[in-house]
Parts: structure tokens; sequence; C-alpha cells
């Protein structure tokens, strides 16, 4: 305890500087800014760190991309190493104290879930990095690491990963926490099921490396185990020889039986072994049959096309409409555009779009997979980034589609779609039943996604979008749905949501984090819960 002490005596030495230069006592603002009982923040400051602490500019962390949920660390770390993460987890861990940890990438949650009222959210965007393996096979990333990053250091090698996600600006350890999806997951699974390792701290602040032979359990727990078993710190994700371009197709559908059937068409393709293939990426989205709403027709041609709007079907017979889009890569050293639009034609020939309302262009791999962030670009510039985001991802069993469409998205009131609403096929069996993430129990499932925004004084109210998702997810409870990045609050809503996987996920919890230290605003455990109905 004097050890201690002596080391808090130092770090009030140094107060007025905010950073720490190399190892040593924990740089901190003030120790009047902690709000933590005063023993806490007298042992946290006295913490020998390779990186920093802070009691004072914590108010960034309590801010996401959701822009509805606010809840204040009392403490951050800037962690300068792997080292450092661990030693805090294995001290709050070893200490009497209540307090709670987080770890945060870019704070791209919508619902609060990097946040943790009054504990230690730990900065994982300090840890960055990524260094392909000599022979190509992999890459391994750190924790904090943007997958933009991942790619790009990939690339120089000629190398990319397999699957991506829409938005390529989020850490690496935050989508593996969850599953990460695109269009590329019927192709390629998820983003977990493309790691080869990782490098964990669990809630007892053991720092491990696991993969599928090595602590197996704790590498298929934590993958899409939403942070309730260990903070990954290293990924190491499984590489192939990257494309150089992409043809891209927009295809305009009048109605959902015809655009949800084509998806099942294409996705069948790739599990027959066509001789052509198919497209890499299917993805499909509902737009408005509308040109003054947010997501409307307008939206589906590329720059310098338009819709026909003699061939659409007026809007008192659809209010709404759907498109396909998809995406064949190739290396044009290896494969002429020629032969791939002609490729894509046969693709296209047997398929049921509005005659002549599909659009296509050719365009570098890197654009296509970062065009998310591009317009991010421009909605910051414009002030429509830092605002409300009550997004809600579902999945659907494909034999419950048609309901959900007739009862759910048929019936909504347009106005209320307010961004892109997502919807597209993916095969069960590229998911790992080993790991904590769940899917439906079908075979194929759709993702819809309603990635809608409450603008400045215009469209809907936040009320009126969380209303709606509200209404979405009971309508698709009742067709054996399940939430993805879920928002449940009570241990019945989680016990349903994991199904058969709960009794296993809370084994894990009391192996891996047995005070239910990390990741409290999912609303899973409780801080110190004990686990008695497993005994």
């Amino acid at each position: 305890m004097m050890l201690q002490l002596l080391k808090y005596l130092t770090a009030i030495a140094t107060l007025g500087l905010s950073h720490a230069s190399g190892p040593g006592p924990a740089a901190i603002s003030t120790i009047d800014g902690c709000t933590l009982a005063a023993s806490d923040c007298m042992a946290l400051a006295a913490l020998e760190l390779d990186g920093s602490l802070t009691f004072r500019d914590t108010s960034f962390a309590a801010v996401d991309f959701g822009h509805i949920v606010s809840a204040r660390p009392a403490a951050v770390l800037h962690p300068g190493s792997t080292r450092d993460i661990a030693k805090l987890v294995r001290f709050v861990y070893a200490s009497s104290s209540n307090v709670s940890i987080a770890a945060r990438g870019v704070g791209h949650s919508a619902n609060g879930q990097a946040q943790v009222l009054n504990g230690i959210v730990i900065d994982m965007s300090d840890l960055r990095g990524s260094r392909v393996s000599a022979r190509g096979a992999f890459v391994e990333a750190a924790g904090g690491e943007l997958w933009i990053d991942v790619l790009r250091a990939s690339l120089a090698k000629g190398l990319a990963p397999r699957s991506f996600l829409d938005y390529l600006h989020l850490s690496v350890g935050g989508t593996l926490s969850n599953g990460g999806i695109s269009g590329q997951t019927y192709f390629w699974g998820p983003q977990i099921s493309n790691v080869l390792q990782l490098e964990v701290v669990t809630g007892t602040g053991e720092l491990v490396t696991c993969s599928r032979r090595t602590r197996s359990d704790l590498f298929f727990a934590v993958l899409g185990g939403l942070g309730q078993f260990g903070i990954i710190t290293k990924a190491r994700i499984n590489l192939q020889p990257s494309a150089t371009h992409v043809h891209h197709v927009h295809a305009l559908y009048a109605d959902f039986a015809s655009f949800q059937r084509d998806q099942l068409r294409l996705i069948s393709l790739q599990q027959q072994r066509k001789a052509i293939a198919s497209f890499e990426y299917i993805e499909g989205h509902l737009v408005t049959n509308s040109d003054s709403l947010v997501n409307g027709f307008s939206s589906v041609p590329f720059e310098g096309q338009t819709v026909n709007v003699n061939l659409l079907p007026s809007p008192g017979n659809a209010s709404v409409l759907y498109y396909l889009e998809l995406a064949k890569s190739y290396n044009i050293a290896l494969e002429s555009p020629a032969s791939v639009h002609e490729q894509v034609s046969q693709l296209l020939a047997p398929l049921a779009f509005i005659p002549s309302q599909v659009f296509t262009r050719d365009e570098p791999f890197v654009d296509f997979l970062d065009r998310v962030h591009t317009g991010e670009l421009t909605l910051r510039a414009a002030g429509l980034w830092e605002i409300q985001h009550p997004w809600s991802t579902l999945f659907v069993p494909a034999s419950a589609m048609a309901t959900f469409e007739r009862t759910v998205l048929r019936t909504v009131d347009v106005s209320t779609f307010n961004g892109p609403v997502n919807i597209f096929p993916v095969n069960r069996n590229k998911w790992d039943p080993q790991m904590s993430a769940v899917t439906p129990d079908e075979d194929i499932f759709f993702t819809v996604s309603f990635l809608n925004s409450v603008g400045a004084g215009q469209g809907p109210t936040l009320k009126a979008l969380v209303d709606r998702n509200s209404q979405a997810w009971q309508a698709c409870e009742r067709l054996g749905c399940k939430q993805f990045f879920p928002t449940h609050t009570s241990r019945a809503d989680w016990e349903a949501h994991f199904g058969a996987k709960w009794a296993k996920f809370v084994l894990n919890k009391r192996r891996f984090d047995p005070k239910a230290m990390l990741s409290p605003k999912q609303n899973i455990f409780t801080r110190g819960q004990t686990f008695p109905f497993l005994l």
C-alpha cells in the first residue's frame, strides 16, 4: 500500500501534464476530475502504463454514432500497448471496486453499447497497425485498426481480405465482436468466419492468443460475443489475391416477389459452382416510388444515368420499389472488362427487373469498397453525419420474408424511410455454429436493415423511427427472426435471443469474465453478478 501511495503522490506532483512520456505513472488531467471513490482514483492514478489514463477528457466516450444514448465514463485509458489493457483489467478484477470497463473503437454503436457510466472506457483507436505475413497468408491487425487501413496494407502486397463491411472506417475489434456483414457475406461468410487467430484480454486480465486449435473455447466465444468475454487486441485475417476493378450493377424492380426470387436465384449459383459463378456481392435495397424523398428511385442510377419514370408503376399501385446491387470483381491484368461484361450479361439475362432499368459501371476495387465513406464526407460537409441514427437490423428467415414484406415493409409509412433500407440474403452454412453469434434456424435468411436518421427539423422524429423499429421487431419476432446488434434488456429476451446457445454463453461469461466487468451497456449481465442457475 505504501508503494501505491508513493506512486500516487508522484502522479499528483506531475499535475498539469496531459501525457506521460514513456512508461511510468499514468498521466492524468487532475485528480479532482475523478468521480470514482477516492481509493479507486488513487490506485488508478498510480498504475504504471505505456500510455495514459485521463479522468477529465472523457466526454467523447459518452457519444456514439447513434446520438441517442449518453453515459459518461469516469476515466479513459489511452493504451500505449496491449500490456496497458491487460494491466488495467487485471487491476480492476483484483480490486474490490465495482468499476466496469468497455472497449471503444470508433464509437459507431447506435445504442451506447461501447459506453459505461462512471466506469472506464478503453480507447482502442490508440492501438493501430497492420502487418502482412511473409507468405501473404494473413494480415495481423491491431484491435483498434480500421478496416480501410487493413485493406491498404494488404493491397500493397497485391492481396485483400475476403469479407468486408459496406463501411470500412470501423475497427477490427469492434466488428469481430459483432459479426461483420455485407453483400459479400453470402459468398465468403461474415468477417468472424474469416479469422485465423485472435489475441484477447479476458475479463480477468489474462492475455491469451487463441485460434480454432488453441484455446478454441475463448476464440469461438469472443467472435460475435458482443464484447462479453474479452477485448480483442489483435486479429489474424486470411487473405487472397486482390481484384483491381469491379463491374457494379443496379437493377430496379417493381415488385418484391421478383426481387426476392432473383436474389435467391443468384446466391444459388455460387452453391452450384456454375462455370460463370455468380456475383461476389449481392445486396438489395428498398426505395420509395418518389423522387422527392431521401431514398427515392433517383438514388438508383449511377452518376450521369436516369430512371425512365414511364416504366415505373404509379405510386398509387406501388409506394415502394426495390433494386438489386450487384458486383463482380476482376483483375484487369488477368481478365478483360469485355469478358466480365459478357459474364454479367449472362447472369442478368434471366432476371425479372423492370426492362432496361439496369445501370452499370466499372470502377476501381478500392473505390467500390470505400464508396460509403465518400457519402459520409458529403454528409459531414452538410452537417448531416453527427445526428441521431436509430438503426435496426433484423435477420429474417427466408420462408418468412413474404409475410414480413406484406405485414411490415408494405404497411410502414414511407415517410419514415429517411435513409437506406437494405435487404439481402445470407447462407447460414457460412456461419460457424461454435461462435457466439446467432442466426435464424434456416439455411437461408435475409438481413433487413433500417439505416434511418433524424434530420435537423426535417423528416420523421426520433420517436416515430424508434416506434417503427419496435413495431417491426414485434412482428418479426413471431416469425423466428433474430436481431443483429441486439438491444434486449431483460434476461428472458436475451435467453430467447441466444436460444440453444444461452447456457454456453452464460458458462463462457462465468469462465472468462466472472465479475461481469466488460461491456455492461449491452445489458446482458450485471456487474458482480453470479450465475447460480448453472450450478
